[in-house]
């Protein structure tokens, strides 16, 4: 896995081992980043499920002001750490090492843009938007990239008050781009 373009192009970035964690591949990466390039210049980006750091590395390389990464997997938690010194972003890029249910309400302020990779099947996307807008770390002009498998469902969106933007449909999973309504 590495760094797709922007600081850090190019740089090899480390992956956990194991199959606990799923990195997202270059060319999903490289699609999705290519969809939001234009909102990423000094923003505050969340990456929530981190993994690798991956996700929020290619937002900081590619102009996020800060990225605030949320994980409590030991072995993901050594990875971001190890690919934060690699890049050398440790002035803008924040490890929180814990629960990402119990992390979001103590996190200060809005952020513009939210990713989350969460582990499939365990309706953990559904409880993180509900935390996110209940404890207001997102405005209407947030955007919220969540990336599940093809079988997730999604119908509770309107109830929770959000809208579906766009969804990118791969051939094993896809990214849902969601915001307040």
């Amino acid at each position: 896995m590495r760094v797709i373009a922007g600081e850090f192009r190019r740089l090899i970035l480390e992956t956990p081992k194991g199959d606990n964690t799923r990195p997202t591949q270059d060319r999903i990466k490289e699609t999705l980043f290519n969809m939001i390039n234009d909102k990423l210049y000094d923003i505050r980006f969340l990456d929530l499920f981190s993994g690798s750091g991956g996700i929020g590395l290619e937002a900081i390389s590619r102009g996020a002001r800060e990225c605030y990464f949320i994980e409590n997997n030991r072995d993901a938690i050594k990875c971001i750490e190890n690919n934060i010194k690699k890049t050398k972003a440790e002035s803008r890029a924040h490890l929180i090492k814990g629960d990402v249910f119990s992390t979001i309400p103590t996190l200060r302020g809005e952020f513009e843009i939210v990713f989350m990779d969460p582990p499939y099947g365990n309706e953990y996307e559904k409880k993180a938007l509900k935390l996110l807008a209940d404890n207001k770390k997102i405005n209407k002009d947030s955007l919220i990239i969540v990336e599940a498998d093809l079988n997730t469902d999604f119908s509770y969106l309107e109830k929770y008050g959000f809208t579906l933007i766009k969804e990118k449909i791969y051939k094993t999973n896809r990214h849902l781009f969601i915001a307040l309504s």
